[in-house]
């Protein structure tokens, strides 16, 4: 049975935030600064699909065969999938910053509530921090804890470093088609968004579930960068194409110079006039420039091409489940499920 929004929720908010507002009241902080912590991690951690999240103890339940999880057991596979929820909101609080961007998940961006401004860069940092503490309090002294820990280091270390190639390869404040292609494109891919939304949540169940050898974590990852790859095109799509009250943001791709997948299929099919109108319009602050760029992809049919973009990877991502070796004690139900959970989705 698949772990439910509220039974997930529940955990958070029975569980997690109890805890984590204890920490900070150990500290001898003052009452409003608790009172910020608590609304940010409400505010920052809550309210998203939970894919990442609830991907944890879905996972394990598959790899031990079972149709329930223990109460016990579910508690503390759904506190890693809520450290993943964590790391995912400590990304997307700087992202938005870094992108100036206004809405998240339904909502107005931390960083534009009330009285917040440059403290959410602070409040990154505590949403992160908050991981380690959960981690030492729930899994010190199990034989995996150092993995997990190193887990979380290794993967927030490659998203950063996808994050750095995108701000290089598209600052907002120097325009340059140039720097765009695909090569770099799929690296800020790979490790801005499917090492720690792909294989961080399917790994942290492996190891809970003692099958996370070298070559299991190798199998898995080999199916799971190329599912992130697809969720991630996917998302510069919905960027474009998607509506705002389904995926929960306004798409701003086209006005922060972001080298999306979108740009830069459009820079394979241009005629040298289309080129100029993309070079005079994308990544500039105005909304009829963006109008412009988007009306050039409608000319350069990129919603079809796209979509035959889309059939090929799903066709490609169940080959390689195929081929998994369930031996070892992975199973490709784990795989199918996440595939399964974003193949054509519309938010």
């Amino acid at each position: 049975m698949s772990t439910t929004r509220p039974d997930f929720e529940a955990v958070f908010t029975g569980t997690i935030i109890p805890e984590l507002i204890g920490e900070v009241k150990k500290t001898g902080i003052s009452e409003n600064a608790i009172e910020w912590v608590k609304k940010s991690f409400l505010h920052n951690a809550t309210g998203g699909k939970y894919n990442r999240g609830m991907t944890v103890p879905d996972t394990y339940r598959i790899l031990l065969g079972k149709d329930k999880l223990s109460e016990e057991d579910y508690k503390k596979s759904s506190i890693l999938g809520w450290c993943t929820e964590l790391l995912q909101a400590m990304f997307l609080v700087a992202d938005d910053i870094m992108d100036s961007s206004l809405t998240r998940r339904g909502s107005t961006c931390w960083y534009l509530m009330p009285g917040v401004g440059s403290i959410a860069i602070n409040d990154s940092f505590i949403l992160e921090s908050s991981i380690y503490i959960l981690l030492k309090n729930h899994f010190k002294g199990t034989p995996y804890y150092i993995d997990l820990v190193e887990l979380f280091h290794d993967v927030t270390w490659k998203t950063e470093l996808g994050q750095l190639v995108d701000l290089l390869t598209a600052p907002e404040d120097s325009i340059d088609l140039n720097r765009f292609n695909y090569q770099k494109y799929y690296f800020i891919v790979r490790y801005k968004t499917a090492f720690y939304s792909f294989y961080l949540p399917v790994a942290l169940a492996m190891h809970q579930a003692g099958i996370a050898t070298p070559e299991n974590l190798t199998r898995a990852r080999d199916v799971l960068i190329p599912l992130g790859e697809y969720f991630q095109v996917q998302d510069d799509y919905l960027d474009c194409y998607g509506d705002p009250d389904h995926i929960g943001k306004i798409g701003t791709d086209i006005l922060d110079n972001k080298c999306g997948w979108l740009v830069n299929k459009a820079l394979e099919l241009v005629t040298p006039e289309q080129r100029k109108l993309l070079d005079d319009n994308y990544g500039r602050k105005n909304s009829s420039m963006e109008k412009k760029v988007k009306e050039l992809y409608l000319e350069l049919n990129l919603e079809t091409h796209y979509k035959a973009y889309e059939k090929k990877s799903i066709e490609e991502i169940r080959a390689l489940i195929a081929k998994v070796d369930e031996s070892q004690g992975l199973k490709r139900a784990v795989l199918e499920g996440f595939l399964n959970k974003i193949a054509g989705r519309s938010r």
